[in-house]
């Protein structure tokens, strides 16, 4: 990246200070008001995980949002109020704001406004750690400030059509546009790159016949420390939102006998940013070809029939919804410190789900259950099959115990005969086998 690139992937928020934050949240005839504080209160934690301390709040009530400024010139006004009184440094939404909505409601305000996707991605700006994580939130900070970009200062002259009319704030807007879509270009073909290399190494595995899991949830639902607690793994564990962007990979021993692959994904939040989504759809891939999903969700959170639906959204945005999916009640410890109602709630849950697990990944409750399921889920579909294997073929025998799950053997004279669990692709391959 050169020097000048630095300007267009800067952070949104800046951590020199805590920056003072008013939030303000729009209720439309098709949500509640209820809806709209969940809303604000869970923006009131992303502001918070990017550095940021909220100071007010403004709700509002309207048909449609206003083309110019969003809220209306009137509530917009009373909102300049609010910051005064606050001595507001920046003003978040929680919606998307267009370019034009942006540009009107700084002028009235003299003030930063953003809306809920600057936060979200001035959050992964800070958590990407992997080369291909930093390209993946670069790419996707372009593509949020592509439209947005315009001359920085009152000295640049204004587009115009006319003979004599381009003046040099114009010109340096051009050359800003063209090098970012430069920079966008380069950050596409190295994802590219990454994506080719990356689906090698499922090729691989599909080769290998290893199955593999991958954890998906609703952000600070768990999902790392139940890597952790399955895999023995050291990945990063925070209280916080989008500590984790990098996906992370474990093998985990199920009670049959089977070794699987744990992935570790990026976790989902209501409205995740459209660019989010198409810049980590490489990443995502790896759920879309689990041969299982495990949903975990956060048992404690006053909304999380909300966060399931949100997740599942995001599942069938990327075309994940048809893999098959087991339901995981994470923090039991926590559910059963709140008291009887909300364990009530998680009960509930569990019923509407079947063959779901409520379990505690931080005191390991449950992990055995857990494990039980995930190897039945994973079974489903397959059968027993017997086979008469040559004492001569060790090689075939040692396949078959790396294959499947023995669920018995009985030696012969010649051969030995085994019953093994087997999916499609390994009944075709020891089809030869196969005890008449």
């Amino acid at each position: 990246m050169t020097p000048t690139d630095s300007a267009f992937t800067e952070t949104l928020i800046s951590r020199a200070v805590r920056e003072r934050i008013v939030l303000v949240g729009v209720t439309f005839p098709h949500a509640t008001v209820a809806d709209t504080e969940a809303g604000l209160d869970e923006l009131a934690l992303l502001v918070d995980t990017a550095g940021a301390d909220v100071m007010e709040r403004v709700m509002q009530r309207r048909t449609a949002p206003d083309p110019a400024t969003y809220l209306g010139r009137g509530k917009a006004e009373e909102l300049l109020s609010v910051c005064l009184a606050v001595d507001a440094d920046t003003v978040v939404f929680d919606d998307d704001l267009s370019p034009a909505q942006q540009r009107n409601l700084e002028q009235i305000l003299g003030r930063t406004a953003i809306d809920r996707t600057a936060v979200i991605l001035d959050i992964f700006a800070q958590n990407a750690r992997t080369p291909e994580g930093r390209a993946q939130v670069e790419l996707a900070l372009l593509c949020y400030r592509l439209p947005r970009l315009r001359g920085r200062g009152r000295s640049f002259s204004q587009q115009a059509g006319g003979i004599g009319t381009r003046g040099p704030g114009e010109t340096k807007l051009e050359v800003d546009r063209r090098r970012l879509v430069r920079r966008m270009s380069r950050l596409e073909s190295d994802l590219r790159q990454l994506d080719r290399t990356r689906r090698t190494q499922r090729r691989g595995r599909a080769r290998s016949r290893q199955r593999t899991v991958s954890l998906v949830g609703y952000t600070n639902a768990g999902k790392s420390t139940l890597l952790n607690r399955l895999c023995g793994a050291d990945v990063l564990v925070e209280n916080r939102l989008f500590s984790t962007l990098d996906p992370r990979t474990r093998q985990l021993n199920l009670p049959g006998g089977e070794t699987v692959l744990l992935t570790d994904t990026v976790g989902f939040v209501r409205k995740l940013p459209h660019q989010v989504v198409e810049a980590f759809r490489s990443t995502l891939e790896v759920v879309c070809e689990s041969d299982l999903i495990v949903h975990v969700v956060d048992g404690s959170a006053p909304d999380f029939e909300g966060q399931v639906d949100a997740v599942r959204i995001v599942l069938a945005e990327i075309g994940a919804d048809l893999v098959p999916e087991l339901l995981v009640v994470n923090k039991a410890d926590s559910v059963a410190a709140l008291g009887g109602e909300a364990r009530e709630e998680a009960n509930l849950l569990l019923a509407a789900h079947e063959g779901s697990v409520m379990a505690s990944a931080r005191t390991g409750d449950g992990m055995d259950k857990l494990l039980v399921a995930m190897g039945d889920r994973l079974r489903v579909g397959d059968r027993v099959v017997e086979l008469e294997i040559p004492w001569a073929r060790g090689d075939v025998l040692a396949a078959v115990h790396r294959e499947g799950e023995i669920v018995g053997e009985v030696a012969g004279e010649r051969s030995t005969r085994i019953h093994v669990v087997l999916d499609e692709v390994g009944k075709s391959r020891f089809r030869e086998f196969v005890a008449s």
